[in-house]
């Protein structure tokens, strides 16, 4: 049994049996989306999600001996180890409890207690602390002997002073007090902020947080994170309210125990001078970096989803595509996609220069509209898209042809036009066009494109630049690895940013894929995977079931394992027919007799998926594309009026809100409080990117360009609602996505205003 095993489980509500093993199965190598796919049996069906927090809290662990092992060896080294210190140093949980142990034994710079050390005071400073003498007796003649020219004691005062500083540092350094501290300061300080001095009178976008205190245990993640990038930003000064009087309270009653002897007022102002100078503003460090890595890690989460949703968003498909990059002063960008995403024809098109650009520019569109023939036009979101959507439907009017166009979120793709990975792509292309090229790619497979770009450009978290850029970027490569593996890729036509997600590949790999592919030819079965330089055994084991490879063997374009090909075999021979046959037959698969291929190396959950993938054999999880409209009579924000009621799609979620575009260039904020009839703590409950939603204008903002919007007055309103559900629709990704079915609201609503739920298709990857 791993060493870990017994405690994470009892830690994350699972069997140590399920820890032990995954545990094991990561250190052969095993990744988690391979250990959450293929090894249920052994994990008990832990999901991914479960799986990560194991490896997680495993690896916290270890980095807690780690720090635990050099605190011992250093106390050791200085001859000052007891048994009882090393026991209390072994049954430490947590950082802070090992630091707070540590602190007296840790090397510091030269401190006023150590000065008054040097000057011989230790012998005073032990009288004070002890509490020796009783009131009435002459202090004088108690500290005189400690009084030392040579020294540098001057007098008695000095004395005092020194053996004060003395005392304040053992309050300062002792675990217990610093620990019912900590305690204190956490149940019952305050989160301040006000305006500095300087910025007193000017209007900035910091204003609410002017004269702003809540309590510390309490504050939100995003809130957090905008105080200190006002303070950052240098408008906000931001202060933790520590209750100093009841710490100095409790640190006296706890300390001066003899209230009548002669050093208790000596002692007495010790302990404040412990609080107020050395522990108060070392806790209010400490606890400000807490609440940082406390909103960090909510804001992460908080991408980390809005990132799944994107990624996840239902594909076009192989279409031809029509897309444009638009551009106000630059002309329109224009790339036509054949249904690969090969490009085929590029130009730019100047439709607001005046009527005759404008006539020529609807000339050449309606050339590569009736040479091409392309399915969907994709229109990117940025600066004059809706100016081009209109010249768009407007030329295609005119021409009596009906393409749908889709706004298309643009977001990170001027990042991607020039990075390294496009100028490969494209190296005769200009940086422009390439930006056309991802929007339009980004329409045919949302995974396939934004894997390209670094997460943090998309777009779809809150204040991402601010937060631990470490952890941020380990839970984005998370999300966007479990994205990948729980759609497959098609190894024959999969970019190397694509592959080097799958289980077990790596960037290294990715490119040997694609170079052998290259020069051998596509690849036909799964087994010639390894061939390629660098796939061994191994590697094969963790990367096979998310290739899919379209050929003779009709298995490999599917998730079964080539581990499990026997048991199919096994099924297809028992059922009196060949493989071919059966993969993607439900009739034949439902008259398999499960139990019959149950044994010890293949259990009831691993053979519920294999099953399930014969029935709908490369199934996408992302569901089936829907083009979303916009009204063609909204183009600013001074089109939009109070009172409007809207459909939109949601382009992020945030912890209090949601954000919305509904065609003006200025996404509307759904505040959480509007975003159900029914109480919401977290909008991610009842919201996701990509959702589409019918939405009230509540009031619009020219001045400061914000737009404040309302689920719930449309469903208190009695609104007209689109198909199938009050106030959303199928969702879009950015903008298009799949729709989900419904299910059970997270808490009931009042029943005559209860809104139809969201239900994520993707749930088994989060729970």
């Amino acid at each position: 049994m791993h060493v870990y095993a017994a405690a994470l489980a009892q830690e994350l509500g699972i069997k140590p049996e399920q820890v032990d093993r995954t545990l094991a199965l990561h250190e052969e190598g095993g990744t988690v989306p391979f250990i959450a796919r293929y090894r249920k049996e052994a994990t008990g069906g832990l999901d991914e999600v479960q799986i990560q927090s194991i490896l997680d809290k495993a690896t916290e662990r270890a980095e807690l001996d780690g720090r635990r092992d050099t605190i011992l060896r250093s106390i050791e080294e200085q001859g000052k180890l007891t048994p009882e210190l090393s026991k209390a140093l072994q049954a430490a949980r947590t950082r802070a409890e090992l630091e707070d142990l540590y602190l007296p034994y840790k090397p510091k710079r030269r401190t006023r207690a150590a000065i008054a050390r040097e000057k011989g005071l230790e012998p005073l400073a032990d009288l004070v602390w002890k509490q020796e003498g009783q009131r009435g007796e002459n202090l004088d003649a108690r500290v005189k002997p400690y009084v030392s020219a040579d020294k540098g004691v001057a007098d008695v005062a000095q004395a005092l002073a020194g053996a004060r500083d003395i005392c304040a540092e053992r309050v300062a350094e002792d675990a217990k007090l610093r620990r019912e501290a900590r305690d204190l300061c956490t149940r019952r300080g305050t989160l301040r902020s006000d305006v500095v001095p300087a910025k007193k009178g000017e209007t900035t976008k910091f204003e609410n947080y002017y004269g702003h205190e809540e309590p510390l245990s309490q504050a939100p993640s995003h809130r957090v994170l905008a105080l200190l990038r006002g303070e950052e930003e240098g408008v906000l000064k931001v202060k933790l309210g520590l209750p100093d009087d009841e710490v100095k309270g409790l640190f006296t009653g706890r300390v001066v125990t003899r209230p009548q002897s002669l050093f208790a007022g000596e002692l007495r102002a010790a302990v404040e001078d412990g609080w107020d100078r050395l522990m108060g503003p070392s806790l209010e460090s400490e606890l400000r970096a807490e609440l940082k890595e406390r909103a960090d890690k909510g804001a992460i989460g908080v991408f980390g989803e809005n990132l799944r949703h994107l990624l996840l968003a239902a594909p076009a498909g192989a279409r031809a595509v029509l897309a444009l990059d638009p551009g106000l002063r630059t002309g329109i960008k224009l790339v036509m996609l054949d249904a690969t995403g090969t490009v085929v024809e590029t130009t730019t098109l100047y439709s607001e220069r005046s009527a005759d650009e404008r006539a020529r520019a609807a000339k050449l569109l309606e050339a590569v509209v009736r040479k091409h023939k392309p399915e969907l036009i994709a229109v990117g979101n940025g600066t004059g898209s809706r100016e081009a959507e209109v010249f768009t439907r407007d030329t295609l009017k005119a021409m009596g042809v009906q393409v749908p166009v889709v706004s298309v979120s643009e977001q990170g793709a001027s990042i991607y036009s020039a990075s390294e990975v496009a100028r490969e792509e494209f190296p005769e292309l200009d940086v422009s066009l390439r930006g056309a090229v991802s929007i339009g790619r980004r329409l045919q497979d949302p995974l396939a494109e934004l894997v390209k770009i670094d997460p943090k450009s998309i777009g779809v978290g809150q204040y991402q630049h601010d937060v631990d850029q470490g952890l941020l970027k380990k839970k984005l490569g998370e999300v966007v690895d479990s994205c990948v593996n729980a759609v497959g890729v098609d190894v024959n036509t999969a970019s190397p940013q694509l592959l080097e997600h799958v289980s077990g590949v790596g960037p290294s790999l990715a490119k040997k894929l694609v170079a052998h592919r290259a020069a051998k030819g596509r690849f036909t079965t799964r087994r010639e995977l390894l061939k390629v330089s660098g796939l061994g055994p191994k590697t094969f084991e963790q990367a096979a079931g998310f290739l899919r490879v379209r050929g003779p063997e009709p298995l490999d374009s599917s998730a079964v394992h080539p581990e499990r090909y026997t048991v199919v075999e096994r099924m297809a021979k028992d059922l009196g027919v060949d493989v071919a046959s059966l993969v993607g037959n439900a009739a034949l698969v439902r008259q398999i007799e499960a139990k019959r291929y149950l044994g010890p190396e293949l259990g009831e959950l691993t053979l519920k998926d294999i099953l399930a993938e014969l029935e709908k054999p490369s199934r996408d999880p992302r569901g089936d594309f829907t083009a979303h409209a916009t009204r063609d009579d909204l183009r600013t924000l001074e089109d939009v009026k109070e009172g409007m009621v809207l459909q939109g799609v949601v382009t992020n979620v945030t912890a209090f809100g949601a954000f919305v575009d509904v065609g003006v260039h200025q996404d509307g904020l759904v505040h959480v409080s509007q975003l159900a009839a029914r109480f919401i703590k977290d909008p991610s409950e009842v919201a996701k990117v990509g959702d589409r939603l019918t939405v009230k204008v509540l009031s619009v903002d020219l001045a400061r360009k914000r737009l404040a919007l309302s689920v719930r007055a449309v469903l208190e309103g009695g609104a007209p609602q689109p198909s199938g559900r009050p106030a959303q629709a199928k969702p879009a990704s950015a903008p298009v996505q799949q729709q989900r079915p419904a299910q059970k609201p997270a808490t009931q609503a009042p029943p005559q205003k209860k809104p139809e739920p969201f239900n994520n298709p993707f749930s088994k990857l989060k729970r």
